[in-house]
This record gives structure tokens, C-alpha cells and sequence, in this order.
């Protein structure tokens, strides 16, 4: 039997490591120190100085790392990252406290080590404010469950020993934050007010904390509603409430070693209060709010579009392609079982909290995708709620309309997927768009995720039902936070009524899964093996598959041949696809011109193909390029007004015909806009 390969190792594991070696090397050197000789000082004192060498320099790879550079989701991050700082730092002080024993007591020669050694940790120090300046923590963010991480023993060992070397050192480590206030309900309550700290004497399971005050009250409080101290910054707010009296009583104080060389550094990193603290603390949004994770994940590119996941996927011979193969016999696209082929309706949201006054909502919507507890597997898609302001806790998709319904707002979604991992699920975000009334800014919340495992223990598919998923605060790496804590109860319920009176008040999320009908599974099967989309695009979709079959399989000279191919539509028709009211305008010309054609020619694959070329060159292509149409803009009611009015208005429509006017303006022209390059998409 092969053994698997080790894990490979993240940067902040590897670092954790060295430090590990760095502290049984001072272990050793203290232990030298205590039975060395007079002749013995010059080796010693260059070992300690080397050692203090690799401490700066380790601290500074370690401000340096940030939560990107790791290969795979690590739990409570930043805590560790903290963790480890102070135990280097306390490496440091015993560094220079040894550094002051082995110093020869003439000091007229000139400057010892220890103040060069000083002076490199202030550069150090300087180096670490350049470099948080530009940071933004966002603590609660990245507050990730430590077991989607899977992280093996040796991890565990090394944050175990960690905690136990800040321990020795530290105190106020059980001291958390009131990010808001908090008025008792209930007899056991504790009533606190924002700003507050609080000492934590027992976590509860449930999620009320028993917390005592600077009163010496305690009682119960939502773990929502606060936010970890670290520990140096209860040491600071005991230096400051100490200042005047250490003053008055003991001035030779200045002229000792600080305990943190680099403070400054340290009060700006835990000042730092991300976007989602302050709205919390204001109120403005429920504790278990948290900063978009998908929407973000959209922002960096096409890695987690459509347009990405619609092209065909090269071998791992890289001489043909993975997911896209002609039958010989039809020459038609083969067709391709995935291991989940189904369709899913978005159906209602119930008791989703909506946000205070304080914002402004530019859309509610819903982000859905494959994910494995661990990692996004598919491209994320979008469907936008709509909501009745008499019932602001219910959200709503596929609202009647006269006309075809848009893809932003059709709840009706197909999805394929084929991975192999027995954790494979469906994932829903539910965010929204805001604006602050008070500084304009935009941002994009999630208000709260829920997660449909598919297969169970066994490995079979679950039963396609309509189910209704709890939906959950902060994010899918927390756990299952609450979204509001006064929706929460304490312990066991007293009686059934009051289970079912409570289950009504939790936030749901409604979806119905379906098998698709024989017509739809067949037209599934023509797309790539993970995808997800609208369900009625999938006509469409599946004749651009077809059109690139044709192009890259059937029309090439030769299968090494890589030469660019003359062809706008398979250029151009994956941008498209990013832009919900081009695929409107194409689908709605589609249908139009589809009804016209012959009952002969609706079975027809090549009238198809021609009528699919002409319908987007005519309806989508001109609008894509024209220097009149304005950029896309999320959530942007007067630029989606604009885009509409050109699309759809008469008057203004593009057509090939206004393109070749004098008085139409194009953008600037490009290859790319009319060549395919079947190398890089492949590989990109």
C-alpha cells in the first residue's frame, strides 16, 4: 500500500517551529550561563547575540505573513499569530536579560551589545509599523472553525506549547470586549454597557458566557455580543489606570528595559477596529453579521465565475481536452454524467434580521456554491432577493412578471458538480449591499450562510425534497454562530410549545432540490462537469458548448495546432455571461427569433447554431463593446437604469447597423474581441 505524501506545511506552521527550536536553544544557553567561567564569557555572549539576531529576524518574517499566504484555511488565525509574537518577544527580554549578565561591568569601552541589540529591535519596530499601516485586521472575519482546518497533532502541539509560554508571562487572558450593550431580560442576566470589560469565568455550549464585571457582578451574557482583549492590552490598560502612581513612586523605572520594545506597534494593531466592529457596536447590524466572503472571493477575478468555468479544461497531457469530446457518430457534444446533476429553487427566506437605520440596503441577495466544508469547488452564483417592507424579515425570489423573468432574479438554478469529496454540499450566503447614510461608504455583509450536505455517511445522494436549512451567523469556518442572540435560548426548553414557539423565530432558509426532466438532463450533460447558473440560460449554454466543440475538435487542421481562431462569439460569449442584463437581452432575442423558425429547423443542430450566431451578434455583441454603454456597477440602481435604457429603448438600441455609423463611438479595438485563443482559456 503507497503511503500519502506529508502535508506540506503553511508558513505560520513552519514559523511556530523555529521558534520552538529558538526557545530550547535559550533553554541551553541559560543553563550555560549559570555554571560558565570568566574565559568562558566571549563564546557565550556571541551565542546570545546571534540568537537575538534570528529572534528580530524571525519576528519580522512572522509580521510579515498574512492569512493569504497560507494553503489552506487555518482556524483563529490571527489569535495564533499574536500568540506566537509574544512568545518571541519573550524570547527577546530573556535574550537581553542574559546579554546584561555576560556584559563586562567597565562600560567606558563603548557601546555594549544589548544597546545595539536595542537598536536593531527599534528598526525592527519601525520596519512593523511600515508594514501594519497598510493591514486592516478583521478579527471576527477570520474567527474560522479549527475543524474545517483538519490541522494534524503537530499543530496542536505547537499552539498548546504557545499558550503555555504566554501564560507564564501574561494576564487578563480570559478579559473580552462589549462590542455593544446589553440589557437582561431574564433573571441570571448580566446587563452590560459597550466599552465594557468583562472577565469570562465559564463558556457555555449554547453560547451565553458567565462573565463577571468590574463590579464584581456576574451573570450571563451573549458570546456575540464580545470580542476578545488580548492580553497585552489589558497589560496597557493597566499601565495607564497605574501611570501617576508609578510616577510618584519610582522614577528609575524609565531607565529599565521595557517588557514590549515595540508597544506602539502593538496599541495600533489592537485599536484597529475593522468596518464590521464599529457597525456592531452601533448597532447598526446584528453581532452575527459578518464581511462578505463570496462577494470578495468575486472581486478578485474570473477564478470564481462562470465565464471561467464554461471553457473546456485541458487533459493532464495537455494534448486534449478533459471535458469536452464529439460523438463520432452525431457529431454532436458527448454527453458527460457528473457525479450531482440537479436543479434547485430558491424558494423564501424567513426571519432573516435585517440591519439598523444606520445603513442604506442596495440589494439582498443570495450566493450560492459547491463547497466541501474547506474550499469553493464551483463558480458562485448570484439571485437577488426582493422583500415587502410590512415583512422586512422575509425575503422572497422569482417574483411574477409580465415579461421573461431576469437571470438576477430567477430562483430556479442548476447544478453540477464532480468532486469526490464526501463533504460535498451546496453553500448559501445571504448578503446584502449597503451604504452608510453617514460616510457614504459601500460594503457588502453577509448576514448569514447555510450549508446542505448531499450525500450522507453512507455515500448516497440525499432524498430531493424541499428543505429547510437553519441559517447561521458569522461565517462557514466560525461553526454555527447565532445571527441574533436574543433569538437564542439557554439550555433546554420547558416544554414542546415552547421548542416549536422558538423554532419559528430562527432565521430559515427555504430551497427545493429536483431531479431535472429528461430534455434538461440531457442539455446539462453537454456543459462542463461543475458548474453553476440560471436554468433558463441552459439552452444557451449548451449551444456555445456545441459551437466549441465544432471549433476546437472538428474544424482544426490538426490537433496541435494552436493558432488563434477567427470567431466573436466563442471570444466574447464568457464575458457576456458575466453580465446578467446581456444574457436578459440575448435570451429574450432568442426566443423571439427561435419561435419564428420552422418546426424542422427547431430540431435542426446546425439552423441552431446560425440562428445562436446571429442572435448574439445582432443583440448582445454591439451592446458589449459600445463606448456608450456604461461599466457595470453591483447594486447600482441608476448605472443598471442606464445599461437597461440602452438595451432596451428603441430609440437608443445598438445595432450592427448604428455601429457603422458616423455618429456611433466604439471602443478602442482589440484582437482579443474577435479571436478565440483555445491555450489560454484552456489554462486559465
Amino acid at each position: 500500500m503507497r503511503k500519502m505524501a506529508p502535508r506540506k506545511k503553511g508558513p505560520l506552521q513552519t514559523l511556530q517551529r523555529e521558534a520552538d527550536d529558538i526557545k530550547r536553544k535559550v533553554d541551553a544557553l541559560a543553563q550555560d550561563v549559570t555554571r560558565l567561567d570568566i574565559s568562558d564569557r566571549t563564546e557565550t555572549l556571541r551565542r546570545c547575540t546571534d540568537l537575538q539576531n534570528t529572534v528580530a529576524e524571525t519576528l519580522k518574517r512572522l509580521n510579515k505573513l498574512t492569512k493569504a499566504d497560507e494553503s489552506a484555511p487555518i482556524g483563529n488565525y490571527d489569535q495564533r499569530k499574536r500568540d506566537e509574537e509574544e512568545r518571541l518577544r519573550i524570547l527577546q527580554e530573556r535574550l537581553k536579560t542574559l546579554t546584561l549578565q555576560l556584559q563586562p561591568q567597565d562600560r567606558d569601552a563603548g557601546p555594549s551589545s544589548t544597546e545595539a541589540e536595542e537598536d536593531s529591535a527599534e528598526e525592527v519596530s519601525e520596519e512593523e509599523d511600515d508594514s501594519q499601516d497598510g493591514e486592516v485586521e478583521e478579527e471576527d472575519d477570520v474567527a474560522e472553525d479549527d475543524d474545517v482546518n483538519d490541522e494534524d497533532a503537530d499543530d496542536d502541539e505547537a499552539d498548546r506549547k504557545v499558550k503555555e509560554d504566554v501564560m507564564f508571562t501574561t494576564k487578563g487572558a480570559g478579559s473580552y470586549l462589549a462590542l455593544s450593550a446589553f440589557t437582561g431580560e431574564e433573571e441570571g442576566d448580566l446587563t452590560v454597557q459597550k466599552g465594557a470589560v468583562l472577565k469570562i469565568l465559564q463558556k457555555n455550549e449554547d453560547g451565553w458566557w458567565l462573565a463577571q464585571d468590574s463590579k464584581g457582578n456576574k451573570g450571563l451574557v451573549p458570546r456575540n455580543y464580545l470580542k476578545m482583549i488580548s492580553p497585552l492590552e489589558q497589560d496597557c490598560e493597566d499601565e495607564d489606570n497605574s501611570e501617576e502612581e508609578q510616577e510618584g513612586e519610582n522614577e528609575t523605572a524609565k531607565s529599565k528595559p521595557s517588557t514590549s520594545s515595540n508597544w506602539d506597534t502593538v496599541r495600533k494593531a489592537i485599536t484597529e477596529i475593522d468596518a464590521t466592529d464599529v457597525l456592531s457596536a452601533m448597532g447598526a447590524i446584528p453581532p452575527g453579521f459578518r464581511p462578505s466572503s463570496l462577494s470578495r472571493l468575486l472581486e478578485e477575478g474570473t477564478s470564481y465565475r462562470a465565464s471561467h468555468y464554461i471553457q473546456p479544461k485541458l487533459s493532464q497531457s495537455e494534448l486534449c481536452f478533459r471535458d469536452l469530446q464529439l460523438d463520432p457518430d452525431s457529431g454532436k457534444v458527448h454527453a458527460r454524467l457528473s457525479r450531482v446533476c440537479l436543479t434547485l429553487t430558491l424558494w423564501s427566506g424567513r426571519m432573516i434580521p435585517p440591519p439598523g437605520v444606520g445603513l442604506q440596503v442596495l440589494s439582498r441577495h443570495v450566493r450560492l456554491c459547491a463547497f466541501n466544508g474547506t474550499e469553493v469547488l464551483s463558480n458562485i452564483h448570484t439571485v437577488r432577493a426582493t422583500y415587502s417592507p410590512s415583512s422586512p424579515k422575509t425575503w422572497s425570489f422569482s417574483p411574477r412578471m409580465s415579461s421573461l423573468l431576469p437571470c438576477l432574479l430567477d430562483g430556479d438554478c442548476f447544478f453540477r458538480c464532480d468532486s469526490d469529496s464526501p463533504d460535498l454540499g451546496i453553500l448559501f450566503e445571504l448578503g446584502i449591499t449597503y451604504i452608510r447614510n453617514s460616510t457614504g461608504e459601500r460594503g457588502d455583509l453577509s448576514c448569514g450562510w447555510a450549508f446542505l450536505r448531499l450525500f450522507d455517511d453512507n455515500g448516497a445522494l440525499i432524498a430531493l425534497r424541499t428543505q429547510e436549512l437553519a441559517v447561521h451567523g458569522g461565517t462557514p469556518y466560525e461553526g454555527k454562530a447565532d445571527i441574533d442572540a436574543t433569538s437564542t435560548k439557554r439550555g433546554s426548553s420547558s416544554g414542546v410549545l415552547q421548542q416549536m414557539l422558538m423554532s419559528r423565530k430562527q432565521p430559515k432558509l427555504i430551497v427545493k432540490l429536483r431531479s431535472p426532466n429528461t430534455r434538461t438532463r440531457e442539455r446539462l450533460n453537454l456543459l462542463p462537469d461543475t458548474i453553476i447558473g440560471c436554468l433558463s440560460t441552459v439552452r444557451l449554454l449548451a449551444l456555445y458548448r456545441q459551437l466549441l466543440a465544432d471549433a476546437l475538435l472538428l474544424e482544426r487542421v490538426t490537433m496541435q495546432n494552436a493558432d488563434l481562431i477567427c470567431s466573436a462569439v466563442l471570444a466574447t460569449f464568457p464575458e457576456a455571461l458575466d453580465h446578467p442584463d446581456l444574457m436578459d437581452a440575448f435570451k429574450k432575442s432568442w426566443v423571439v427569433s427561435e419561435n419564428n423558425l420552422k418546426r424542422s429547423d427547431k430540431k435542426d443542430i446546425t439552423a441552431l447554431k446560425k440562428l445562436f450566431e446571429n442572435v448574439y451578434m445582432s443583440s448582445v455583441f454591439p451592446l458589449l463593446y459600445s463606448a456608450e454603454m456604461p461599466a457595470p456597477l453591483w447594486a447600482d440602481e441608476s448605472r443598471e437604469t442606464q445599461r437597461a435604457h440602452l438595451i432596451y429603448s428603441p430609440i437608443h438600441k445598438i445595432t450592427v447597423e448604428t455601429m457603422l455609423s458616423a455618429n456611433h463611438t466604439h471602443q478602442a479595438f482589440d484582437i482579443s474581441q474577435v479571436t478565440y485563443d483555445l491555450l489560454t482559456s484552456a489554462w486559465h
